[in-house]
């Protein structure tokens, strides 16, 4: 017998672009998403804190050493799903996943690109908050309807996508009623 050829799927048109989750669902994914790095992040904090006295002399501790930390550790988390199966845990649980244009998951830089530009709404969020002179809880104000702002620009796009995905050139799809 013949081996099979792998034929790759033809470009997406319009008309075979799979439907985008309804915004609902993608919110209560992002949800139930940071109930899982919950115990992502705690575990990392708790690896920094071994080494943080070895950072400490070499000058590298402090708030802003922690935040790159976080950050780091959870591109890793995302960007190392999301160019294994197109899927985190919650977007399994919720039927989503993250595809480049011609249907499959993205590849390592498309995947760190979609994570990086998915935090494009926070500078100008942090920016206005500190132009304003807030703080504390008028401050988180501030970001979260920056967030949410970000969120319902989702509602101008065609296909109902986020703005970092058509930056980078990915997708999500619903997943539902498929096996």
């Amino acid at each position: 017998m013949p081996a099979a050829t792998l034929k790759p799927k033809p470009p997406a048109t319009a008309a075979t672009v799979p439907a985008a989750p309804p915004l609902r669902r993608r919110i209560a994914c992002m949800l139930y998403e940071g109930v899982l790095l919950f115990g992502v992040l705690s575990a990392s904090t708790a690896a920094y804190l071994l080494v943080r006295p070895l950072l400490q002399k070499l000058g590298m501790d402090g708030a802003l050493a922690i935040q790159l930390w976080s950050f780091l550790v959870m591109g890793w988390y995302f960007t190392w799903f999301w160019q294994r199966n197109g899927q985190t845990l919650a977007m399994q649980t919720w039927r989503m996943r993250v595809e480049n244009s011609a249907g499959v998951p993205p590849r390592w830089p498309q995947a760190a690109l979609r994570y990086v530009l998915a935090w494009l709404w926070l500078p100008p969020s942090a920016a206005l908050g500190h132009l304003l002179g807030l703080v504390k809880g008028p401050f988180v104000g501030v970001l979260g309807a920056g967030l949410l702002v970000w969120i319902l620009l989702a509602w101008l796009d065609p296909r109902r996508q986020f703005l970092h995905d058509r930056l980078a050139g990915t997708r999500l799809t619903d997943l539902r009623g498929k096996p």
